[in-house]
């Protein structure tokens, strides 16, 4: 506890400085070090940092091929995914992880210009199955010497068990996001309410 000066005496230069401390913004015992938090704090800046370049990078090759980034996370979705009978919008949704909705609009999108085919799922007479079509196939194909360099410099220096690692995590981190965002969800209706 900080002593007040006596009335009459001048006060010092460590009185007058006072250095404000954060608490912890986490208190999960394996991430807070001695007390401190900086290192969480350190690690969620750069996912954000990593995140946004990520983003941009997806959008540079949606442009190459005059689609957007979202767009792009479609085409190349519905190429891993499709096999011969192709894909549903669900199925897709959950790879790329973006909404069913989301997916729904781009899909229209790019029926309309011509990059994605649909047809009714036979096992699901409700559903969709989404493939590329031949104009899709060729933009993608030309596309690829260029992402494979992209993500060859992206992942160069990484250990296949630093990679594994890091997928374990993110499988685990994507999933407390959406908790994350439901909780907030949650505590601003509580707000409301309240």
């Amino acid at each position: 506890m900080r002593r007040k000066p006596a009335p009459g005496h001048p006060v010092t230069r460590a009185q007058r400085i006072r250095r404000f401390v954060l608490p912890p913004t986490v208190s999960h015992a394996d991430i807070v070090k001695f007390g401190s938090d900086d290192a969480f704090r350190l690690t969620t800046y750069t996912l954000i940092q990593v995140a946004g370049r990520l983003h941009a990078i997806r959008e540079a090759f949606g442009r190459a091929i005059d689609v957007t980034g979202s767009q792009w996370a479609v085409l190349i979705g519905t190429a891993a995914r499709q096999q011969t009978e192709g894909v549903s919008i669900r199925a897709l949704a959950d790879y790329i992880h973006l909404a069913p909705t989301h997916v729904t609009t781009e899909v229209g999108r790019l029926i309309r210009k011509g990059l994605l085919r649909k047809r009714a799922n036979k096992k699901d007479r409700r559903g969709v199955l989404v493939q590329l079509s031949p104009k899709s196939e060729a933009a993608l194909v030309g596309l690829t010497p260029l992402v494979r360099r992209i993500n060859d410099v992206l992942f160069q220096d990484i250990s296949r068990r630093e990679f594994e690692t890091m997928t374990k995590f993110l499988a685990v981190f994507v999933l407390n996001t959406e908790y994350a965002a439901a909780e907030l969800r949650r505590i601003k209706r509580q707000q409301d309410v309240g």
